[in-house]
């Protein structure tokens, strides 16, 4: 009989402070995300409207760029809601009957956790499944609404089986180039042919290009200028995968899913961008649930403010600050990962270890006193 209302009072207990953590938390997103929105149209709003989208881009514009803006504004939700969320249950003396009751703050923070966890994976899945298929779709609206996307010069790389294709202009949504320079290179990377097209277009499923200068490499020292008949299209044997919305997403947007970021590391797909972004991003992702479980550890602290100091106390705002300084210092990390200076592993583990690490050591000193 004891367990089973020691039971039902934990899942009251879990159901209260879940609710209250989670109303809390999608409260500060839907706020924070609202003025990154309105940030981003106050920036794109005049270029909207000097392409004659009217009120329809703008909308356009802010439902498809709010999954982006979710996936940035969740870690700064999480901590700010669960800040308001232990202030307001230690202002109320809600934290002191728990602990009268026999809560301890570890037991705490595993009532806390699950929505923690599941904020994560929900973050998490937002930003692999939903993000890519919206940036990859407002690029190339983007570009195809662009007036001077023809001639706005680019420098973008792309790496598809064993070609490097080098593109500078790039318009009509993805299905048009210009200035298009292709490195053909055999199974040992060496450098076999360089085409050189004025312009690429994409018809039916399939690229055609018209050559203006196409060098053969002989040798190391000799290289053959091949005939090229004078304004005749040929048809690309590139991957059937790299399509109009696909190159956009690889030169403009960058934002992919695991499973295609995966393919394109194993060489599957074509890809702009080196195996250790791919698997700095890969590891961040998956790590989302970890890193949303520091945001409630740099927040657990404000449990320890005495009642009668209420709000008057500097502790929620040493808080805030930490978690500001783990976002900085994680993204600092995970930009040195991507460009490959910093292992990937190093780059999203040693943030979370020493944050970690370091909320536990304040947590034991507060204890002891």
């Amino acid at each position: 009989m004891k367990f089973r209302l020691r039971l039902a009072s934990g899942t009251v207990l879990l159901g209260y402070l879940s609710r209250e953590l989670l109303s809390k938390v999608m409260t500060t997103t839907i706020i924070v995300v609202a003025l990154m929105e309105i940030l981003a149209l106050l920036e794109q709003v005049t270029e909207i409207m000097h392409r004659h989208l009217g009120l329809t881009g703008v909308l356009y514009y802010a439902v498809m760029h709010m999954p982006l803006l979710f996936g940035n504004a969740m870690p700064i939700a999480v901590l700010i809601g669960t800040l308001l969320t232990l202030l307001q249950l230690t202002t109320s003396n809600e934290i002191s009957i728990m602990r009268a009751a026999g809560l301890s703050t570890p037991g705490l923070i595993k009532l806390l956790l699950p929505t923690v966890i599941a904020l994560g994976v929900l973050c998490g899945i937002v930003d692999d499944q939903v993000t890519p298929r919206t940036e990859q779709a407002l690029a190339q609206w983007w570009n195809a609404t662009s007036p001077n996307a023809p001639n706005d010069w680019h420098n973008y790389w792309i790496r598809a089986n064993n070609d490097l294709i080098n593109v500078n202009f790039l318009s009509a949504g993805g299905a048009m180039m210009k200035q298009v320079t292709v490195y053909h290179r055999d199974h040992r990377n060496l450098l076999q042919k360089v085409t050189t097209l004025a312009d690429v277009h994409y018809i039916h499923g399939r690229w055609y290009g018209t050559p203006t200068r196409i060098l053969s490499v002989v040798s190391p020292t000799r290289v053959d200028l091949l005939d090229t008949p004078p304004g005749q299209s040929i048809r690309l044997d590139w991957p059937a995968s790299l399509t109009p919305g696909y190159l956009v997403q690889l030169t403009v947007s960058y934002t992919q899913s695991i499973n295609t970021m995966l393919e394109e590391q194993r060489g599957a797909l074509p890809s702009s961008q080196s195996p250790s972004f791919f698997l700095t991003e890969i590891l961040g992702r998956i790590m989302l649930p970890v890193t949303f479980t520091v945001m409630l550890l740099l927040a657990v602290p404000v449990v320890y403010i005495p009642p009668r100091a209420g709000t008057r106390s500097w502790l929620p705002i040493w808080c805030l600050g930490a978690g500001l300084l783990f976002i900085v210092f994680q993204g600092l990390l995970r930009a040195l990962g991507n460009a490959g200076t910093l292992p990937s592993l190093m780059a999203i583990f040693v943030g979370i270890l020493i944050f970690i690490l370091g909320v536990i050591t304040v947590l034991l000193r507060i204890e002891e006193r």
